[in-house]
């Protein structure tokens, strides 16, 4: 007899997961997801869930470290309350970017969460657009990897002329993504050389490939202080592209992001809602959302019914 199926969320992107179950036409589960006077997270959950198939949706982002440690707390107490199986569900995966060692003694700390998060008792995943790909090798549970491509291609396709566009990596390591883009609005490719001096700081070198007179389209899987975005939407310009738009996942936005963006030669940013932007919304209109819950609604329920998750890209 197939169990039941419960979704929960912690604090950290409500509206997400409000807005999945509402796609899936059921109900958001109640639990109570705080803290005590010391700072310590306090939570019940309000409904049984023994025997159940449980999805926690909780994105670890700002602020991170309060995220990840509600997201641990509640699959351990579904796991004490007997949930058959438990799902943390992870729009935006944080401490993504390290996720190697760049230093004699510096922390691979992306493996450090895969580990917790698996010892707290979660039996899979679910993640959008992980900043790497191996991080998925990371977790002895299994991980289903979720793309926000077709999102924003379908999204890209009403503003782009055919024919005439270029989607751009900012950086080497982002090719793959941007090749698989282009190749969904059938569009040309182009690279932009950078050197990162230190964290969140780079500086943009050349752009490889033809842009000139064209549209193009900056993507990449996330954008944090928007130094790599707007550094390379000026190469672009200077190299003579013709309208730019950028297309990023992940919508992290510290430190003085909005008002690079909001001065840059950049026309519209295109991002989705792992992480609440709602502030950030009222302060730059180039910013346009686009959901991703009923993607990962359809993933949640495909998982529940065990059905293929890769068909979602065929």
């Amino acid at each position: 007899m197939k169990v039941g199926l419960k979704i929960f969320t912690g604090n950290s992107n409500p509206l997400l997961a409000e807005e999945i179950t509402r796609y899936m036409g059921i109900s958001l589960g109640v639990a109570e997801v705080g803290s005590f006077s010391d700072g310590e997270i306090q939570v019940e959950f309000k409904e049984n869930v023994r025997g159940m198939d449980v999805f926690v949706v909780q994105s670890t982002c700002r602020p991170v470290n309060d995220n990840i440690m509600e997201l641990l707390v509640m699959i351990d107490a579904l796991k004490r309350a007997s949930a058959s199986r438990v799902t943390a569900v992870m729009p935006y995966y944080g401490y993504a970017r390290q996720d190697r060692k760049v230093a004699s003694r510096a922390p691979i700390t992306a493996k450090l969460v895969a580990d917790i998060i698996t010892a707290a008792g979660a039996d899979r995943v679910l993640t959008l657009d992980l900043h790497a790909g191996q991080i998925q090798g990371f977790f002895d549970i299994p991980v289903d990897h979720l793309y926000a491509g077709p999102i924003m291609a379908e999204a890209m396709n009403t503003e782009l002329r055919p024919g005439e566009c270029t989607v751009v990596s900012p950086d080497a390591g982002g090719v793959e993504r941007a090749r698989s883009f282009a190749k969904r609005l059938g569009s040309n490719l182009a690279i932009i050389d950078k050197r990162r001096s230190k964290p969140n700081e780079s500086a943009v070198m050349h752009v490889i490939g033809d842009v000139a007179d064209r549209d193009v389209v900056l993507l990449d899987d996330m954008v944090d202080t928007a130094g790599t975005l707007v550094k390379g939407a000026h190469a672009l310009h200077e190299a003579g592209a013709r309208n730019i738009y950028a297309c990023c996942t992940h919508p992290v936005l510290s430190g003085e992001a909005v008002d690079r963006i909001n001065n840059s030669r950049i026309k519209k940013l295109y991002i989705t809602n792992t992480i609440p932007a709602d502030e950030k919304l009222a302060l730059c209109p180039k910013l346009q959302v686009q959901s991703v819950a009923p993607l990962m609604g359809e993933a949640i329920s495909r998982i529940y019914r065990e059905v293929s998750v890769s068909e979602l890209f065929v």
